[in-house]
């Protein structure tokens, strides 16, 4: 039976009955439309006719479900029921934009908890590819229109290597409103706020420009309300891209090495061959061996050559220093073509027009704080790895 005809049936013997009506409720169908021809299962037996296709129902306005109640009192205690339930977790009153908690909804240091303090959700900037030594986080504003009240944001960053115990070093703890936006922090670090999608939204970023390349970085981003509760952690853990290389001077310098090895080799070229090769960057060195042996493996291996003409000792010295080069950078320096080039990115800066007391940073809102922005520049040096020169 198709849908419009159930509902006019129900129609049609409610209206034939001998009892009164419900109270409240009405029906009205309508035609709006046909099934698909290709609807096998709309098609009616022994007739030709389609079936008309079921329309959903209609929203024409949305209104709050306590306004659909009409006695005024039972209409505000509905009200405030549902306002306690979202925004107080129901475990208090909403008193213009704030929660007022009731006695039994205290965490464990004595801080009311009813208003829930919402983790915010760190992510690497879209806008800021990060480079080798560059690196741009950013976060929504967790805080509410009504509730709790974000005084603060705390960012941790540290290296993780194998010396760090990631457990017990937390790294060094930033503090968004006392060190970024009050300009104590390091000129490496800059803080930036600006609107999201939506204008009541705001977007916080830090940039920080002076990592060290080809290093494993973790960020650690929580909130701070007004009373001093901390909200669960956002961690965000990348590493940054390889080391620059100049893959011209690393030709050449495997060249130098190779004139200096060959032939009889004195005490002052086997010195001046050691200070060229322990004076460059690790990913420099890996990149001279591999133009060394890309030209000169005939005549032996850049490992061999070293160990023959400069002894055990000194060899090692600098081939160890290989072994500082992560696996994923060793295999993008042994591409053909390595090419440098010059990225110039914008970043918002941003400084706070008015100084926080100390001992008032739990009683200051964050998103009432002032703060002039200026958009600034950062030059960021990239390399390009592949098989073949690029254009």
């Amino acid at each position: 039976m198709p849908f419009i005809t159930y509902l006019s049936g129900l129609l049609t013997a409610q209206m034939l009955s001998d009892d009164h009506l419900i109270s409240g409720v009405e029906i009205h169908c309508k035609e709006k439309g046909r099934c698909p021809s290709t609807c096998h299962l709309c098609r009616r037996p022994g007739k030709e006719q389609l079936s008309p296709t079921p329309v959903l129902l209609e929203i024409n306005r949305v209104v709050p479900l306590y306004a659909l109640i009409q006695e005024n009192d039972t209409r505000e205690a509905f009200k405030g029921a549902l306002m306690s339930s979202y925004w107080c977790s129901g475990k208090g009153d909403v008193i213009e934009d704030w929660c007022r908690c009731d006695l039994n909804a205290f965490d464990e240091n004595g801080l009311p908890n009813c208003s829930p303090l919402p983790p915010p959700v760190l992510r690497l900037s879209p806008n800021v590819e990060p480079s080798s030594t560059v690196v741009s986080l950013e976060w929504l504003d967790v805080q509410p229109a009504i509730g709790t009240k974000v005084s603060d944001y705390v960012l941790q960053h540290k290296k993780v290597d194998e010396y760090t115990d990631t457990d017990l070093y937390t790294g060094e703890s930033l503090s968004f409103a006392d060190d970024l936006l009050s300009g104590l922090a390091t000129s490496c670090v800059a803080a930036g706020r600006s609107h999201g999608d939506v204008p009541e939204t705001s977007i916080y970023s830090v940039i920080f420009k002076c990592l060290e390349p080809d290093g494993l970085y973790k960020f650690t981003l929580y909130a701070v309300d007004t009373r001093g509760r901390h909200s669960e952690l956002s961690t965000v853990t990348l590493r940054t891209a390889c080391p620059l290389v100049d893959d011209s001077k690393a030709e050449e310098i495997a060249d130098k090495i190779y004139n200096l090895y060959n032939g009889y080799t004195s005490g002052k070229e086997q010195q001046t061959a050691y200070n060229t090769l322990m004076e460059v960057s690790a990913s420099m060195l890996f990149r001279v061996q591999h133009h060394y042996n890309s030209h000169y493996e005939k005549f032996g291996d850049f490992v061999w050559r070293s160990e023959d003409e400069l002894g055990p000792r000194k060899a090692h010295l600098i081939l160890r220093r290989l072994e500082k080069v992560s696996s994923h950078c060793s295999t993008l320096l042994r591409s053909a073509y390595i090419q440098s080039r010059t990225e110039t990115m914008p970043y918002l800066f941003c400084r706070s027009e008015e100084v926080r007391p100390p001992g008032m940073v739990w009683y200051s809102i964050l998103k009432d704080t002032k703060v002039t922005c200026e958009e600034k520049m950062v030059s960021m040096l990239r390399n390009t790895y592949g098989e073949s020169k690029g254009r």
